[in-house]
């Protein structure tokens, strides 16, 4: 696998290519999501070089599918991956566990494996982070330039729903984020009852 060359392709493509009005899905998430990634596999016991490259460009790719269209950008994504990785060399075999994980990133969330696992949790992570607000609120403007929410009373009820729904799948995310997350939601409940 010629994995730093393929990680760097798409890296630049994202910089240069993604619309402007991704405030939230921009470059800047991608590179999140790639450290946090690898600080949660680390975490969670994954040490083997090949899954490690695997979960790389699965994160570097995860959105990928934003340079062609908004709606299903994970199946975007993998047609990408499975244009572009066989000239890195990567087998068939890989490809699939990389699309697996790409994949399992749609909402709702559907991981299979340990490595879709960290994926989705990194994908969510700031879910019960302190910069939860300046981040969920570029998701909002996100969203409002494509004329998928109205105002903020919306957005707060769309936010408590989600949030309501989501689960982190690893235990790591879950002891670092779940604390977190929960004040999140329980002040978003008290924002809508005011």
């Amino acid at each position: 696998m010629e994995s730093q060359a393929a990680e760097t392709y798409i890296l630049q493509l994202l910089q240069t290519d993604l619309s402007p009005t991704l405030y939230y899905h921009g470059l800047h998430h991608t590179l999140d999501v790639y450290e946090r990634a690898l600080h949660l596999a680390r975490a969670e016991g994954i040490d083997r070089p090949e899954q490690l490259t695997l979960l790389r460009t699965a994160a570097c790719f995860h959105d990928a599918g934003f340079l062609v269209t908004y709606q299903q950008h994970e199946d975007a994504g993998c047609r990408m991956v499975r244009e572009l990785l066989p000239g890195y060399q990567y087998s068939t075999d890989q490809i699939d566990s990389i699309c697996g994980m790409i994949m399992a990133t749609q909402l709702p969330q559907a991981p299979h494996t340990p490595l879709e696992q960290i994926l989705c949790d990194a994908d969510l992570d700031y879910l019960g982070r302190d910069d939860f607000e300046p981040i969920a609120y570029s998701l909002f403007r996100e969203l409002q330039a494509r004329n998928m929410v109205t105002d903020e009373q919306e957005w707060n009820h769309i936010q408590v729903n989600f949030l309501e729904s989501h689960q982190y799948w690893t235990a790591t995310a879950a002891a670092w984020r779940q604390t977190g997350k929960q004040k999140r939601l329980d002040a978003l409940r008290a924002l809508i009852a005011q």
